[in-house]
C-alpha cells in the first residue's frame, strides 16, 4: 500500500465499498430466491445474483490491479487497515443475518414477495449511486478502466432497477388481491362511481334549472309586451265611441 498514489488509494477505497455491498447482496438475494414462487421473478432473480458474483469478481480483480487488498473497509491507509477486519467481520454477520430476517416478512406469500422487492430495490439504487461515483472519479483521475467497468456495472444495476419497479406494482395489486375481501375492493369502486354518478346528476340539476328560469324570464316578457298591446286597442276603441256620440 506504501506504493500507491493518493489517486489510487481513493478509488481503491470506493471500489472497496462497492465489493462489500456485492458480498452483502449475494446472500441477501440467495435468500430471497429460496422464497419466491413467481417463476418470473425468480428466474430474474437467480440471473442477477449471478450478476452480483461477476461483479465482486470484477472489482476484487481491479482493486489488486490498483494495489489494494478487496476488503469491505471504511478508508484506505493507516486508519482503514486498523478498522478494515472489525468492518469485514460486521458486513459479513449484517449479510448473513439478512435471510432469516427476510424469511419472516409479511403475512402472505405475496407481501413477502413484495418486500423482498422493495428492499432490492433500493439496493440496486444504492450500488446505482456508488458505481456513478466510481465513474465519475475515474473519468475526473484519468483512469479509463476503471470507469468502464464501473459504467458497466452501473448499466446492469439500472436494468435490475428498473425490472424491481415494474415488479413492485404487480405485486402490489397480488397483495390487494391476496388480503382484501372482493366485496371490499368492489365497494371502493362503487363508492367512486356513486361519487361521479351524484357529482353528475348535480351538474344536470343546475343546468336544467337555469334552463326552466330562462324560459321563464322569456314568458314573462310576452306577457307584458301582450298586455301592453291588449290596452292600448281598448283605448283606441274608446275615443272612437267618443267620436261618435
Amino acid at each position: 500500500m506504501a506504493d500507491q498514489t493518493a489517486r489510487d488509494l481513493k478509488l481503491v477505497q470506493y471500489l472497496n465499498e462497492a465489493y462489500g455491498k456485492e458480498k452483502e447482496l449475494e446472500t441477501a438475494l440467495q435468500a430471497h430466491i429460496s422464497m419466491t414462487t413467481k417463476p418470473q421473478y425468480k428466474k430474474r432473480l437467480r440471473q442477477h445474483l449471478k450478476e452480483t458474483k461477476g461483479h465482486a469478481r470484477a472489482v476484487q480483480r481491479r482493486i489488486k490491479q490498483l494495489g489494494g487488498k478487496a476488503d469491505a473497509g471504511p478508508a484506505p491507509g493507516p486508519v482503514g487497515d486498523a478498522a478494515s477486519a472489525v468492518t469485514a467481520v460486521a458486513s459479513k454477520a449484517v449479510a448473513a443475518a439478512k435471510g432469516p430476517v427476510h424469511a419472516l416478512r409479511g403475512t402472505g406469500e405475496q407481501e413477502k414477495m413484495l418486500k423482498n422487492a422493495r428492499t432490492e430495490y433500493s439496493d440496486e439504487f444504492e450500488e446505482i449511486a456508488t458505481y456513478t461515483t466510481i465513474e465519475t472519479l475515474a473519468e475526473t483521475v484519468g483512469d479509463r478502466e476503471t470507469a468502464r467497468l464501473a459504467r458497466g456495472i452501473r448499466r446492469e444495476e439500472e436494468r435490475m432497477a428498473k425490472f424491481l419497479g415494474g415488479q413492485i406494482t404487480t405485486l402490489t395489486k397480488a397483495v390487494a388481491r391476496e388480503e382484501i375481501p372482493a366485496a371490499e375492493r368492489r365497494a371502493g369502486g362503487a363508492r367512486n362511481s356513486g361519487a361521479r354518478r351524484r357529482s353528475a346528476g348535480r351538474s344536470s340539476t343546475s343546468a336544467s334549472g337555469r334552463s326552466r328560469m330562462s324560459a321563464a324570464s322569456g314568458g314573462s316578457g310576452s306577457r307584458t309586451s301582450g298586455g301592453s298591446s291588449g290596452g292600448s286597442s281598448r283605448s283606441a276603441s274608446s275615443s272612437r265611441v267618443s267620436r261618435k256620440s
